[in-house]
């Protein structure tokens, strides 16, 4: 799984909303549990998450594409508890901007990232719910050969954050490369090798529908 730049823990509650189709959790092996679902028509994609308490603190597995319904989560500690859900996302998103890289991965002795930090500002006055929410003027400045500065106008309000995708040139889907707070309108992405050409977009996304929780306890030597 591609890192995930979690810049704050979001933590909300099932209750009182649409519930999305049933959930499943089985053990394909003493400490491999595979999920299943049905896809929910209209959205963006779906969150995977766990906890290891039902009420708990949950943490993003994965963000994965509208029409994905399956998920696995191996090599899990022994005799232990994992509550799964998954979650909808929505919003509008960004024009994509293409980025080609130089090649190497070579980085200046002076950089210290400083310049990748998220930087937020006023939020947007447009409901996120909205179509014409969506981040403006989305620009990508090349910063060293895996280093890129992203920035936008948010215009969004009500927003859960932002999330800023890629799609490496020959992949079929985009894909959550950063997960960002409410209001931010840059970030520094530092990429991977398989992103030397790539497509990006950000996106102002809401949670929808959340499944039923569901729950398998690992077997195996503690």
């Amino acid at each position: 799984m591609r890192r995930l730049v979690l810049v704050s823990v979001l933590l909300l509650a099932a209750c009182g909303r649409e519930q999305h189709p049933t959930l499943t959790a089985t053990l394909t092996s003493p400490t491999d549990v595979s999920l299943v679902w049905e896809a929910e028509p209209g959205t963006a994609g779906q969150v995977v998450e766990y906890a290891h308490e039902p009420d708990g603190a949950y943490t993003v597995l994965g963000f994965v594409p509208p029409d994905r319904t399956s998920f696995e989560h191996p090599d899990l500690i022994p005799r232990t508890s994992f509550h799964y859900r998954i979650r909808s996302f929505h919003g509008p998103a960004s024009p994509t901007v293409d980025v080609t890289l130089p090649p190497g991965d070579d980085v200046p002795e002076s950089d210290d990232h400083a310049w990748a930090e998220p930087v937020t500002g006023a939020g947007g006055d447009r409901p996120v719910r909205s179509a014409d929410a969506g981040p403006a003027d989305f620009r990508a400045e090349v910063r060293h050969a895996n280093g890129i500065l992203f920035t936008w106008t948010d215009r969004a309000q009500g927003e859960e954050g932002y999330l800023l995708e890629v799609r490496p040139a020959g992949a079929a889907d985009f894909s959550v490369a950063a997960q960002l707070d409410p209001d931010v309108r840059s970030f520094g992405l530092i990429t991977l090798p398989t992103e030397k050409t790539a497509t990006y977009r950000v996106r102002a996304y809401y949670y929808g529908a959340t499944s039923n929780i569901a729950h398998q306890t690992t077997g195996g030597d503690v």
